[in-house]
C-alpha cells in the first residue's frame, strides 16, 4: 500500500513530557528523602518500569482507540439467528403482492403518450417551413458506432447513437456491440436484439442499415476498421457534435466513433432527447430466440406462484465473487475470504487497488451504503417487509461468490426462490451459455414483468430496469431501493428486536413506494426516469 512503517512507540510528544515530567518527580522524591535506603530503590524499579511504559503506549486516561461507527462490521448472520425464531413465529402476518403499492392506483400520474411513436417527430426547419420526416433531406452521411460494456452500457450506447444520427442527419449504421471488453461476449446486434423491429420502429425519425453501401466499403477495403475512429470526449455537448463532427461527416461522407458510451450529454434538446427515448423504450425489443425462453420463464414463474395469483417478486442479486472484490468490503469470511479478495482484485484490476496512497477502507465503505447486500440480508428486509415464506422469488444473478455457503439462509427464509437456472432446462438455456449480455437479457425481462423487483446495489441493470417499469406502469417504478446505511446499522445493533426490526422495514418499503414516482433531476437520466421526455401526464 506504499505506507511508511511506523515506530511501535509512537505516542503524541505532549503526553510524552508529562509523563517525563512525572517520572523525574517521583524519581526526585524517591533519593532526597532521608531512610529510604536499597528498600526504596527496590521499590522504584518497578514504579520506573511501568512509566517507561506508559510514555512508549501512551497514557491510558489521554488516548484511547477511536471506536468504529455503528454499521461498520459485518455482523449480519448474528443478527439472522437472533431473529429467526420470531421471524418463524410471524410468518402468518404477510403482506398480500397485490397490496403491496398504494401510489400507483391514483387516476392521475404519468402514462403512455396516445400513438407516440407513429408520430412524425424528427423535424427540419428549412427555408422558414417545417419538413416533415417523410420528407427528410438528404443525409450527411453515415455514422458507424461500437457499443462497449454490458447489456445495459451498450443499450445507452446504442440509444445515444440514434440521438447523434437525428441530431446529425446521419444514416446509422446498426451498432457494432464491442467484443474485446471484460464481459467477453461475442453476440452481435441481431443475436440480442429484434434488428427488424428496431429498423422499422425508427423509420421516419432516423435512417438505419445494416451496412455500409458497397462503394463505400470498397474504399477501405471492405474493413470498418481503416475507417479513421474519431475520438469524442464523454458526456460531449450537442453544440461539439454540430461545429465538429458535422463538418467531419460532410467532408468523409462516414465517421466512426469507437467507444461510444456516454458520449453524448443529458441534457439535449427535446426532438433528440425524444429519439432515446423512442429508441430505449419501444425500438429495442430482446430478440426472437431471446423472447422466446422468456416467455416460457415468466410463464413458469407464474406457474409457481398459485398462492400468489401468479405474481412474484424479482431480486437483482449482485453479490458475484468479482463485485465483492470491486466493492472492497468485508463480510464474515475470516482471513481466507480477505486473501481470495485480494488475489481477486490483483488478477482483474491488476495493482489497481494497491497503488500508493489508495486506501481501502471496508468499514467506512459498509457504513456509507456502498456494499453490496449479501442474499442473507436481502431476506432478512423483505422477510421484516411482510413477506412469508410462501412468497415466490425470482434471482436475477451471475454465479453467486461462495453460492452454498450464502445462498442458503436465503433460501431457508424463501424456499420458493427460482433462478433462470432452476426455471429452464439444460438444453434451453445451452444456446446462452457463455454469452453473458444474453443471460442478462433473460434476467432482465423476468425482473420487468414481476409485481415487485427488489435492487441490491447500483449499476446499469437496475438503472435501466427502473426506469423501464416506470414507463410500463404509468410512471410508477415498482421497486423496493433499500436504504442501506440504515439496514446496516440496524443488522450491527445486538439488541435488535424483531419488532423494531419489521416497523423499520415497513418504513422503507412505503418510502420506496411513494418514491418511485420520482421525476427526473436536471441532470438526470432518461433511462431511470422516463417523464417528461418520455412520457405524457393524465389526470
Amino acid at each position: 500500500m506504499g505506507s511508511s512503517k511506523v515506530s511501535a512507540c509512537s505516542s503524541p510528544v505532549s503526553q510524552k513530557s508529562f509523563l517525563v515530567k512525572v517520572a523525574y518527580i517521583v524519581f526526585f522524591s524517591f533519593f532526597t528523602r532521608r531512610g529510604r535506603g536499597r528498600f526504596s530503590l527496590l521499590l522504584f524499579g518497578p514504579l520506573l518500569y511501568v512509566s517507561a511504559m506508559l510514555i512508549c503506549a501512551g497514557p491510558f486516561p489521554f488516548s484511547t482507540t477511536p471506536s468504529l461507527p455503528p454499521g461498520s462490521l459485518y455482523r449480519s448472520s448474528e443478527a439472522f439467528w437472533k431473529l429467526w425464531p420470531a421471524m418463524q413465529s410471524d410468518n402468518g402476518s404477510s403482506i398480500e403482492l397485490t397490496a403491496v403499492w398504494k401510489y400507483h392506483k391514483s387516476p392521475a400520474g404519468w402514462k403512455l403518450c396516445a400513438n407516440q411513436t407513429s408520430k412524425p417527430f424528427y423535424q427540419k426547419r428549412v427555408k422558414n417551413r417545417i419538413l416533415q420526416s417523410s420528407e427528410l433531406s438528404p443525409a450527411n452521411g453515415y455514422l458507424i458506432v461500437e457499443a462497449n460494456g454490458g447489456l445495459n452500457q451498450q443499450r445507452s450506447s446504442i440509444c445515444n447513437a440514434v440521438a447523434v444520427a437525428g441530431l446529425l442527419n446521419a444514416i446509422l449504421v446498426v451498432p457494432e456491440l464491442n467484443k474485446h471488453s471484460i464481459w467477453k461476449d461475442s453476440s452481435n446486434f441481431r443475436d440480442i436484439y429484434n434488428e427488424d423491429h428496431f429498423m422499422n420502429t425508427l423509420q421516419g425519425h432516423v435512417r438505419v442499415v445494416k451496412r455500409l453501401p458497397d462503394i463505400l466499403m470498397e474504399r477501405f477495403d471492405y474493413n470498418i476498421s481503416n475507417i479513421p475512429n474519431v475520438k469524442v470526449n464523454a458526456w460531449s455537448p450537442v453544440r461539439y457534435y454540430l461545429e465538429a463532427i458535422s463538418p467531419l461527416l460532410h467532408e468523409t461522407g462516414v465517421i466512426r466513433i469507437s467507444p461510444f458510451a456516454n458520449r453524448l450529454a443529458q441534457k439535449v434538446p427535446p426532438d433528440i432527447q425524444f429519439l432515446r427515448c423512442l429508441a430505449n423504450y419501444e425500438a429495442l425489443t430482446f430478440s426472437t430466440a431471446i423472447m422466446s425462453l422468456t416467455n416460457k420463464l415468466i410463464d413458469r414463474m407464474k406457474e409457481k406462484s398459485s398462492k400468489s395469483h401468479g405474481k412474484y417478486v424479482s431480486v437483482h442479486l449482485r453479490f458475484e465473487e468479482d463485485m465483492v472484490a470491486f466493492s472492497c468490503c468485508q463480510y464474515d469470511g475470516g482471513e481466507a475470504e480477505k486473501l481470495e479478495m485480494e488475489f481477486a482484485r490483483e488478477i482483474g484490476w491488476k495493482g489497481k487497488f494497491n497503488r500508493e496512497g489508495r486506501m481501502i477502507q471496508p468499514e467506512m465503505n459498509r457504513v456509507n451504503g456502498k456494499c453490496p447486500l449479501t442474499p442473507l440480508e436481502v431476506g432478512m428486509m423483505l422477510r421484516g417487509m411482510g413477506f412469508d415464506n410462501n412468497t415466490s422469488i425470482y434471482m436475477a444473478s451471475g454465479k453467486i461468490y461462495q453460492a452454498e455457503r450464502n445462498l442458503a439462509p436465503l433460501l431457508q427464509m424463501f424456499p420458493l426462490l427460482q433462478t433462470k437456472e432452476t426455471l429452464a432446462t439444460p438444453e434451453e438455456l445451452a444456446p446462452f451459455e457463455g454469452y453473458s449480455s444474453r443471460m442478462a437479457a433473460l434476467d432482465y425481462t423476468v425482473c420487468l414483468y414481476s409485481e415487485v423487483f427488489v435492487t441490491s446495489h447500483g449499476g446499469n441493470f437496475p438503472h435501466f430496469l427502473m426506469g423501464h417499469r416506470r414507463y410500463m406502469y404509468n410512471g410508477h417504478a415498482m421497486t423496493i431501493k433499500p436504504d442501506k446505511r440504515k439496514l446496516v446499522v440496524l443488522l450491527d445493533d445486538p439488541g435488535i428486536r424483531w419488532e423494531t426490526f419489521k416497523a423499520n422495514m415497513t418504513l422503507m418499503l412505503h418510502k420506496s413506494d411513494h418514491t418511485g414516482f420520482a421525476i427526473r433531476k436536471p441532470k438526470g437520466s432518461i433511462y431511470g426516469h422516463p417523464f417528461p421526455e418520455c412520457m405524457c401526464r393524465h389526470g
